[in-house]
Parts: structure tokens; C-alpha cells; sequence
């Protein structure tokens, strides 16, 4: 009921979850979503938080997509918020986080030649700027969606060495990032690989990938054009990172989806403007569940809930 768009959403476990989105906007359940904690971050009540990740039900970062492009921290379950990010350049728009442990990464849409990507190893406390192999896009309007915070996924673990410090942040090859407009591509260790989606316009291309949970060499990509969201047309591929294959669906989603997300090595859900689909197969079959639109799908880190998020304050659980 709240008259916010909600396109940030980290589910920690059935019972703890953060949603994040238009007008300054945080919300917080710690009991399942039966009472929840709503904040306006002060000094950013005309931002969009796109994207939020939960470490506990006190820690927490989110993202402001640009003028300021900012990544904020809560220590305190988002009573206070302190700034961790800072782009004020006019060019900067931050498009998704990802996280794996301390580890993460932000990308943002390309600033000059080069993709905006920084990366932080102390649970988002502090961000270094890094220029990544390979990650520059061929044509000028192909840019990120920051839709559902879901365009950049880390698809390893990280390696703990003898210090006890991670070297994830040293592998590009552990970043997956997937883009969209003039042409949507999948970057990924250290190589640009085209993919056969609906691309060649400002609202067209790729919009989130998911990695399997069964098998980190394996992944989903959905997408579409979200100025016709009722297409079907060229919406969702299978992928398999190395050697690189894409594989389109038998039976794809009912229109653009902007997230994606593995419930199991096989079960399925993805939500769009136009409706949630499910699949029992991988992704090679959707049936559409549902007509109501959603931005974004996220299942627990520890637990089995389901949740979505999206316009004018709705949030979901899915029961399957």
C-alpha cells in the first residue's frame, strides 16, 4: 500500500527480509513479513535504492543508482546510515550488487570506454574502483538495467587463504555481469560472449542471470523489452559459461522478466512487469502463475521462503 517502487530485495531466511526502493525507501521484516519497519534514509529521500543486501537483521547495504550514486551501511537495522560509496558525477548510474560472503561487486553503466565495477572485501564497509579485463563494451548505448539489482552474480565461492584473507576479488572470472540496449552480452572471466535476446533498443537485452545452484557452470538469463512487456520473443536463455552455449526455452516466460531465480537445481520462478512464471525443468518450461507484476524474485540464503517484490509497495511470498 505504500506508493513506492520496491526493486531492492535480500531475503536472509524465512523470517528476516529488507526490501529497498523509490523515495528513499527501506523496509524491514524480522517476523515473516507479518509487521514490517519502514525508513526514509535521511539526506536521500529522492533516491532510488535499487538494490539492497542483508547480512544480518542489523547489517546491511543499499544502493543508490545515481546524482548521487551512493552505497550506504547500516549497523543499527537502518536507524543510521553511513556512506561507504560516493560518485557524484553525472555520468555515474549504479545498476546491481552481488555478494559472496565479505566479498562483493557493484557495476554501473560505462563510464567512458571502460564498465563502472568496484569491488568491496570487508562486507561492503569499504569500495576500491578496479578496471576489469575485458569488461568494455563494444557499442556506446549498450549500458546495465537496474531493474532488479540481479544483472551481476558472483558464481564461486570464496577461496580462504592461509591468512585467512579471500582472493575472490582477484578472479574476474568469478564475475558474471549480463547488458542490455544496442547489445546485450554476457561478461564473464575476462571475455564478452553476444547473446541471442531481444536487444537493439534503449529498453531491450538482458536484465538478470542466476547461477544454478547444483552446478556454479551452469546459469539463467532473462530479459526481454520492457516498453512491450507481454512479448515472449527471444526473453530467457540457458547458459553454460565454459565452454559458453545458450540455449532458449521450449516454452518461455509470458513476457519481459527482469529477475530470475533457482529455487533448486531445477525448480524455477521469474517476474516481470507482466506477470510471475514457474518452471520444474530448468527453464526449458514456464507456466505463468500469475498476472501480477513484479520487479524482483529472491529466494532465502538459509531457508526454503520465496519472495517478490515490486510497484507500489508490494511484496510477495510465493508457496509451492
Amino acid at each position: 500500500g505504500r506508493n513506492v517502487s520496491l526493486r531492492g530485495l535480500s531475503v536472509l531466511n524465512d523470517q528476516t527480509i529488507w526490501v529497498s526502493g523509490s523515495s528513499g525507501s527501506v523496509g524491514l521484516t524480522t517476523d515473516g513479513c507479518i509487521t514490517w519497519k519502514w525508513m526514509t534514509v535521511t539526506g536521500f529521500e529522492k533516491s532510488d535504492f535499487r538494490d539492497i543486501e542483508a547480512f544480518s537483521n542489523k547489517e546491511a547495504v543499499i544502493m543508490g543508482i545515481t546524482e548521487p550514486a551512493v552505497i550506504l551501511r547500516t549497523t543499527d537495522g537502518g536507524e543510521h546510515w553511513s556512506t561507504v560509496f560516493h560518485d557524484s558525477s553525472k555520468a555515474a548510474f549504479l545498476d546491481a550488487m552481488d555478494f559472496s560472503g565479505a566479498y562483493g561487486a557493484v557495476v554501473g553503466d560505462p563510464e567512458g570506454s571502460a564498465i563502472l565495477f568496484a569491488e568491496t572485501s570487508d562486507y561492503g564497509k569499504s569500495w576500491k574502483k578496479s578496471a576489469k579485463s575485458g569488461f568494455r563494451p563494444t557499442d556506446s548505448a549498450e549500458a546495465f538495467f537496474a531493474s532488479s539489482g540481479s544483472n551481476l552474480v558472483n558464481n564461486s565461492r570464496p577461496e580462504i587463504t592461509g591468512n585467512g584473507v579471500s582472493n575472490l576479488a582477484d578472479k574476474p572470472e568469478n564475475w558474471a555481469l549480463v547488458s542490455g540496449g544496442a547489445k546485450s552480452a554476457l561478461y564473464y572471466s575476462s571475455q564478452k560472449y553476444m547473446l541471442d535476446i531481444a536487444q537493439g533498443t534503449a529498453s531491450s537485452g538482458a536484465n538478470a542471470i542466476a547461477v544454478n545452484p547444483a552446478d556454479t557452470n551452469v546459469a539463467y538469463v532473462v530479459g526481454g523489452d520492457f516498453a512491450h512487456d507481454s512479448v515472449r520473443h527471444k526473453n530467457s536463455l540457458a547458459i553454460t559459461f565454459t565452454p559458453f552455449i545458450q540455449k532458449p526455452p521450449q516454452d518461455a516466460p509470458h513476457g519481459y522478466r527482469s529477475s530470475v531465480a533457482y529455487l533448486d537445481k531445477s525448480r524455477m520462478i521469474t517476474c516481470g512487469t507482466s506477470g510471475v512464471d514457474f518452471s520444474t525443468d530448468g527453464g526449458m518450461n514456464w507456466k505463468l502463475i500469475s498476472n501480477l507484476g513484479f520487479h524482483v524474485c529472491r529466494k532465502a540464503k538459509s531457508g526454503t521462503g520465496v519472495f517478490l517484490a515490486g510497484g507500489k509497495g508490494r511484496i510477495a511470498r510465493l508457496d509451492f
